[in-house]
Parts: C-alpha cells; sequence; structure tokens
C-alpha cells in the first residue's frame, strides 16, 4: 500500500482510505451481517489501509469500533458530525449549539470506543450553514481538541447539493480546518480549479469523496447521463461514443476499466491525499485498493478528460 503525509496534520496514512458510508455502508446497505461488515474492517487494515472514515449518520460507528479494537493504534480514525437538529431536514437552518454538537461528539466516541478520534468532521455542511459552524462550533472544536478527544479539526461538504463548493469557497479562507472532504471525480473535477490551489496554499489535508459512484460504476446509467449532458450542451457530443461513453479509458488511458481508470484519475490528482473507497465486499475493496496504487492514466486520455468533462461543475455523479 502507498502511503503519503497527510497535508500539516503530519500523519501518516494510506493513499486508499476505508470509507464507512455511501449506498453500501461496509455491507449493511446491501444485506451483510454485523459480523460480515466487521470482517470487512478488519480486511481493510490486513491489505494495508491505515485511513478509516466513518459518522454518526452512518450507522457504522460501533462496527469500526469492533473492527479495528485490536489494532486502534494501527489506524488514522475520522468520524463526522451533524450540526443540524435530530429529525430535521439536512439542508434547513435549524442548527445546533456548541454544547449539543459536544454531547454527540463525546456519543460518538463512546460508540467508537476510543478516548479520541484523530479527525473530526462538521458533516455535510451547506454555504448557508457555514457562517453558524464558523461562530458556534469551531470553538468547540477547539475545546474538544485541547480536551484530548480530537487531533485535527476537519470539513466535510454537501456535494450532491453543492457540486461548485461554494461552501468550501467560504470556509478555506478562514483557515480553520486542517482536512476537508470533498467531491472529487472525472465527470466533475471543478475542485482542481477551486479548492485544491487553496488547500495547497495552507497545507490542508484532502480526502477526495464521490471518486465512483453509480453512474461510473453501472454503463446503462453512464450512458444516460452522458446523453443527458450532451443534449443540455453541458458536454460537446462529438466528443463522445455513446455506446460506451468512456470507453477511451481502457483504449487511450490504459485503465482496466472505467471504475479502475477514476480511481486513478483521483489518486494521481496533485493535492488530494487520500482517495476513500466504500464496499461491502473484500474482494471488490481488494480490486479497489489495486486501481489506487496504479500508476497514473495516460497523458493523452487526460488532455481528453479534461476537454471534455474540464469545465462541467453541475454534476456529483450520484
Amino acid at each position: 500500500m502507498q502511503k503519503t503525509t497527510l497535508g500539516r496534520t503530519g500523519l501518516e496514512v494510506s493513499v486508499a482510505g476505508l470509507g464507512c458510508g455511501g449506498h453500501s455502508r461496509l455491507g449493511q446497505g446491501t444485506g451483510a451481517s454485523e459480523s460480515q461488515s466487521i470482517r470487512l474492517v478488519e480486511a481493510a487494515i490486513d491489505l494495508g489501509i491505515t485511513f478509516i472514515d466513518t459518522a454518526q449518520a452512518y450507522g457504522t460507528e460501533e462496527i469500526v469500533a469492533r473492527g479495528i479494537r485490536a489494532k486502534r493504534d494501527q489506524v488514522v480514525l475520522s468520524t463526522k458530525a451533524h450540526i443540524i437538529q435530530k429529525g430535521t431536514s439536512p439542508l434547513g437552518d435549524d442548527l445546533i449549539s456548541a454544547d449539543e454538537f459536544k454531547q454527540r461528539v463525546e456519543a460518538s466516541l463512546k460508540r467508537l470506543g476510543t478516548d479520541y478520534v484523530d479527525i473530526l468532521h462538521l458533516h455535510g455542511v451547506l454555504p448557508d450553514q457555514y457562517a453558524h459552524c464558523a461562530k458556534e462550533l469551531v470553538p468547540a472544536l477547539h475545546d474538544l481538541r485541547s480536551e484530548g478527544k480530537i487531533r485535527f479539526l476537519a470539513l466535510s461538504e454537501r456535494f450532491i447539493y453543492d457540486t461548485s463548493h461554494d461552501m468550501l469557497k467560504l470556509a478555506l479562507p478562514d483557515d480553520f480546518f486542517d482536512v476537508i472532504m470533498v467531491g472529487y471525480n472525472l465527470i466533475n473535477p471543478s475542485a482542481r480549479k477551486v479548492v485544491l490551489p487553496l488547500c495547497d496554499k495552507n497545507n490542508i489535508g484532502v480526502l477526495c469523496m464521490f471518486a465512483v459512484r453509480r453512474a461510473l460504476s453501472n454503463r446503462e446509467a453512464l450512458k444516460q447521463l452522458m446523453a443527458e449532458l450532451a443534449d443540455e450542451g453541458i458536454i460537446d457530443a462529438a466528443m463522445l461514443d455513446r455506446d460506451d461513453p468512456l470507453g477511451f479509458l481502457r483504449e487511450q488511458g490504459g485503465a482496466e476499466s472505467v471504475i479502475d481508470g477514476a480511481y486513478r484519475f483521483c489518486r494521481h490528482t496533485p493535492n488530494i491525499h487520500v482517495v476513500l473507497t466504500g464496499t461491502g465486499s473484500i474482494e471488490h475493496l481488494q480490486q479497489n485498493i489495486a486501481s489506487i496504487n496504479r500508476e497514473a492514466l495516460k497523458p493523452e486520455c487526460l488532455e481528453q478528460l479534461e476537454a471534455i468533462f474540464g469545465d462541467v461543475e453541475s454534476v456529483s455523479g450520484e
């Protein structure tokens, strides 16, 4: 497993991180038993993954706790706490107080069976919610760090609703956060222009989510999405084979598959440190790790991706 330093945290981490949410949630979303999901976490560590990311909202913190119990000192543990009142819309303005936020973090620590987490995110923050976070919740994060309950401050965007990264554009100049989680993939690489340079400036650690989503893992969904983007004039239809829109990843890029190419695209983007991969299958995890560890796509393929998708910022890949 290749390793990297996670920005100014100084933490050495695997370039592949185990994501414990998404559609799979370690297999919990696809019918796996708890013991199977625990085994997946254990297998990830055995395969060299040292970065594990979960969240209160995923319902997998207790599974992660059991999976890392004997190897807590071998992993960098990341979790996330929602900033909204329970039972309210994540898109709304019913936001929690600093004291309520601290209580949520305490509950996470209990579920994770640990005294501290290495990285704690404000989870899925929207542009209109950021001011509250900066004023009320960042001081709470500092308190938690002073108490030894977290090591580094982090922030994740709600990419599906904020595909142009407006929240991170607001937050990054404040430089409150040591780590950020950003949506980035070959269909929407806009973070490369508007987020990653700001992270590089302040040596902020970058976690990549949405590297592979349904539109990149399902042939028919990909064809439909590409047709829609072409019909809307977002991309140039003449540059795509409608029957195999990303076939050039294999033919020109040297990728084994679209998924392989998608992971390699993210992995070798400058200033991205960790590419998160989520699954309920050990075999699938092995395949994804292999892709993330492979060399970059060929330059002519990257040039074609830039020509087609370089200006796209309205698509999440969901």
